[in-house]
């Protein structure tokens, strides 16, 4: 597995491209997948998975959102100050 120092850990604030690309690069090494496996089974090319992983803030969402999904992930945006929106 690669030696790497985690930016965010999982439930902690996401707020540049950056920090989700490598949160999603942490949780993969976690599940022991290569870029490539990750991008095979997400029905994307491999430079998606580069491009996500590196924080390209213009990477299509839906794609992003698909992929943290297969990764067994979810999107939860809420209120700064952690009030859920609509409370």
């Amino acid at each position: 597995m690669a030696d790497f120092t985690p930016l965010k850990t999982l439930g902690e604030h996401v707020r540049h491209s950056e920090d989700l690309g490598k949160l999603v690069r942490q949780v993969r090494a976690e599940q022991e997948l290569l870029q490539s496996d990750l991008a095979g089974l997400a029905g994307t090319g491999n430079r998606f998975i580069v491009d996500l992983e590196r924080g390209k803030p213009t990477l299509q969402l839906q794609k992003v959102l698909d992929v943290l999904d297969l990764m067994g992930l979810e999107v939860i945006v809420q209120r700064k100050g952690n009030a859920p929106y609509g409370e």
